[in-house]
């Protein structure tokens, strides 16, 4: 099933608090995401993943939690029985990175993951991390893979969830349609 893009006003209604967005790779999903709270302005919890470039080449990835935490998280070089693709995956690091974001704290208004795709879905930590924070009443903002295995395409067909499919025509005005749908569903549905 292919997402469809969503038209920009579309009131999140009933027991819809989950929003996650998914595109190609390299369209600008965690861009948008993170232009989307910086618009909210409000206490936001979570991670992103950034990219690690050598001489103009992706090598690897990185996690970064909103407070600045930065743990590698792939990498060319890393020598691991966790790869995706040229990537091998340090899952034992990543799963101790993400015990020291507060993810539960009752003062977050929103909690942000990025994202929901193959190299953090080896960690069995992170996929029960994700439904616990989809099930939780405080609002969601994530990204998630195009396509994925059972559990990604699970994620995204769950009733509370509304997904965006996001362009490079259409990144810009999303970011901000994102954050007013984020300000409306407020800290606690």
């Amino acid at each position: 099933m292919e997402p469809r893009a969503l038209p920009l006003s579309v009131i999140v209604t009933g027991s819809v608090k989950n929003l996650l967005v998914t595109g190609s790779p390299g369209v600008g999903k965690t861009t948008l995401i993170l232009r989307a709270i910086e618009q909210v302005g409000e206490k936001c919890c979570g991670f992103y993943t950034a990219e690690i470039r050598d001489r103009g080449m992706r090598v690897g990835f990185e996690a970064v939690a909103l407070d600045g935490t930065r743990r590698l998280f792939s990498h060319v070089g890393i020598k691991s029985p966790y790869r995706v693709g040229k990537y091998g995956v340090d899952v034992a690091g990543f799963d101790e990175f993400l015990e020291g974001i507060p993810f539960f704290d009752p003062q977050n208004f929103l909690v942000l993951i990025d994202e929901i795709g193959k190299m953090e879905c080896l960690s069995a930590k992170f996929r029960r991390l994700a439904v616990a924070l989809l099930d939780v009443p405080v609002p969601f903002l994530g990204t998630v893979a195009l396509r994925g295995d059972a559990f990604i395409e699970k994620i995204k067909a769950r009733p509370d969830v509304r997904l965006f499919l996001v362009t490079k025509e259409n990144r810009d005005d999303l970011a901000f349609e994102i954050a007013e749908t984020v300000k409306n569903l407020g800290p606690h549905v």
